[in-house]
């Protein structure tokens, strides 16, 4: 009898863990998206937004509303952030730069079920610049992505380039992208989603250096500060 109970709490606690995960499902496209920043065109407004509303560190004082949005086609996937901000800034000057001490989003998956074959970070600044690498080891055993192929990635952002002058007053931007991918070949062996395929990832925002930093996640992260580099707490995209 012991052991029956026992194994009832072990099976409810799973399935608390199991529905707690956070899973996204990535919309199959039928055409190409047009890359211009437009959050209200009509692809994006067929297709159901994410939310990134978990932190990590103490809870920060200026916390921006991020929504994010995923799909994808036989060549590439499809990404674009919308967040209602404030304290924007945006100075690295290329590709590759410390994005992340910017307003800044980002995108970390595995093409698989696992990352133990490693990982991408995608991090973008409001501007448009990137900082994009292959993770075999968290911070330890890493490869960027290099400027040929970071030159096929089209990317479309509301703000200027650089903005030096922090924004203080309340601002909503988009920053949107489409990765081939055949790029990802490269660096990664992975095969082209189709229906039913799970990639493992997490969406975060942050802004390291601005006069309010943050570090928001979708996929919530049991960690005692911010550290964006833990897959194990990456959540499932789900391609339909």
């Amino acid at each position: 009898m012991k052991t029956l109970f026992l194994i009832a709490i072990l099976t409810g606690l799973t399935g608390i863990f199991q529905s707690s995960k956070s899973m996204y499902e990535v919309t199959k496209l039928d055409d190409s998206i047009t890359i211009d920043a437009n959050w209200d065109k009509e692809v994006w407004q067929r297709i159901p937004a994410l939310t990134i509303n978990n932190y990590m560190g103490e809870k920060p004082e200026h916390f921006p509303h991020v929504e994010s949005k995923l799909a994808y086609d036989k060549e590439a996937i499809y990404v674009i952030f919308k967040v209602n901000d404030q304290y924007v800034r945006a100075v690295a000057q290329k590709h590759q730069d410390g994005v992340f001490k910017d307003s800044c989003v980002e995108f970390f998956f595995s093409p698989e079920t696992h990352s133990d074959n490693g990982y991408f970070n995608l991090e973008m600044n409001c501007g448009g610049k990137m900082l994009f690498h292959h993770q075999l080891k968290p911070r330890k055993d890493s490869k960027h992505i290099s400027p040929e192929d970071i030159d096929q990635i089209m990317v479309a952002h509301s703000l200027p380039d650089r903005i030096e002058e922090e924004i203080t007053e309340p601002t909503t931007w988009t920053v949107e992208y489409r990765i081939p991918f055949s790029i990802l070949k490269k660096y990664h062996d992975l095969e082209v989603p189709q229906s039913g395929t799970i990639w493992r990832a997490n969406l975060y925002k942050c802004a390291d250096d601005t006069s309010h930093p943050h570090w928001l996640t979708w996929s919530k992260v049991d960690f005692p500060r911010p550290n964006f580099h833990l897959p194990d707490f990456f959540g499932e995209l789900k391609f339909r």
